[in-house]
């Protein structure tokens, strides 16, 4: 099919080069003419493993553009995988994704051929058919269902493996507005042999919020018994085994430490407890998993000060910036409270990561970027915020150690180890 993405980010560059190493012809949109000039050289303007790699076999597949007129007027279907960023009261802000449905609509006023419209971008459940449906039909000056179509088809990626989630999703969700727009969505996915749920716009808007609430939930959950392991001395990995062994529950996302971050969990969580207050509806469970994820960062700098109780003047370095291995995405990164609370208490911070330093020196210029992690352990005290596989060779002999994503290695050699759930 003939496809065009609006927006070049982790979702719409991944599902990009994804749709076209499937045949689909791409089309890629950007008002960023530096990512648009990137993409067309075959050079990628982010961090994903295999991505530049995909996006060069199957170049002939894919262009990138700066006009909407171009894209839209050479493809029948439209994904809009734009942000949709957190407001300081934790609401999603459309704003981006309002733009780019305008810019879209505008092109298909003068499209004679069906054209369907698939809104990626995460939005809380209602979005599309109440804000988004009348703004296309207002400025098509079509009617929905019957000139353009309208469909959800929310993402699943995890940023580091997102090219595998793609290629080989446990689920995908086709939310429909009209028949025409299911078929099309049918047809686009229809190299995959994995379940595809099929429903209305609304629920598989919820279904991305559901998912990645009770995600962080999980995490937050083994976070809180891993508090309470801590206390007893109990291997908090033992726990989690022996949980995760009950097929209804399962081993995933019960990796205890300094809790989540990114792009997804901590937007969704709030924006749907946003939603549910605006909404008069209790949200209790995932208010309480935001409370546990924001104050487990601090369970780390409570037990170096145990060992180093005056920071001032003291040199700290921490390994992982991002806020997961394999990315160089720091939104919402456990190494950002970290940092802030040692620069605030006096200590000189050391910081190494393979991929998100320059992103890192955006928030933190003031701060030491070491060129290796061997560097880095050249400090009173060591953090580990995320693991990376370089850090598993690592030597820490005769160092303090505290670690806040239980390395294995860390604990065999440091000279003082404490995990904070180990």
């Amino acid at each position: 099919m003939n496809i065009s993405i609006i927006g070049t980010g982790y979702v719409g560059l991944v599902s990009g080069v994804c749709f076209a190493k499937l045949g689909h012809h791409v089309i890629c949109v950007d008002i960023d003419k530096e990512k648009v000039n990137k993409i067309n050289n075959r050079k990628t303007p982010i961090f994903e493993e295999g991505l530049e790699e995909i996006l060069q076999k199957y170049s002939q597949h894919l262009q990138a553009t700066t006009s909407y007129e171009a894209a839209v007027n050479q493809t029948e279907i439209t994904f809009i995988c734009v942000g949709t960023p957190s407001k300081e009261n934790g609401e999603i802000d459309l704003t981006y994704v309002k733009k780019a449905a305008k810019e879209v609509a505008k092109q298909i006023q003068h499209k004679q051929s069906f054209h369907a419209i698939i809104i990626k971008s995460t939005v809380v459940p209602g979005t599309t058919l109440t804000e988004l449906l009348p703004l296309i039909e207002h400025h098509s000056q079509k009617k929905a269902g019957i000139e353009f179509g309208l469909g959800m088809n929310p993402e699943f990626l995890r940023e580091g493996v997102a090219i595998q989630d793609f290629l080989n999703p446990d689920r995908i969700v086709n939310g429909y507005y009209d028949e025409k727009t299911k078929q099309m969505l049918k047809e686009v996915y229809k190299p995959f042999t994995c379940p595809i749920v099929e429903t209305n716009i609304s629920a598989a808007e919820m279904i991305k919020y559901a998912s990645n609430c009770f995600l962080a939930t999980k995490i937050s959950f083994i976070n809180e018994i891993g508090n309470m392991c801590k206390k007893l001395e109990i291997n908090t990995f033992d726990v989690a085994e022996g949980m995760g062994l009950d097929t209804r529950i399962g081993k995933p996302f019960l990796s205890a430490g300094i809790g989540w971050g990114g792009s997804c969990f901590p937007k969704d969580t709030l924006a749907l407890t946003n939603w549910a207050t605006q909404h008069q509806i209790n949200a209790d469970i995932i208010t309480s998993t935001i409370k546990v994820n924001d104050n487990q960062p601090f369970m780390l700098i409570k037990i170096l000060k145990k060992h180093v109780p005056d920071l001032n003047n003291k040199t700290i370095g921490i390994l992982g910036l991002s806020f997961k291995a394999n990315t160089d995405d720091i939104r919402d990164s456990r190494s950002i409270p970290l940092v802030e609370t040692l620069l605030k208490q006096g200590a000189k911070v050391k910081v190494y990561d393979p991929e998100a330093m320059d992103n890192f020196k955006k928030l933190f210029p003031e701060i030491i970027y070491c060129s290796s992690a061997n560097q880095a352990l050249q400090s009173d005290a060591v953090l580990i915020a995320t693991i990376w596989d370089e850090f598993k060779q690592l030597d820490f002999t005769n160092k303090l150690v505290f670690d806040g994503r239980m390395l294995k290695n860390a604990k065999e050699t440091a000279k003082t180890y404490e995990g904070v759930c180990w």
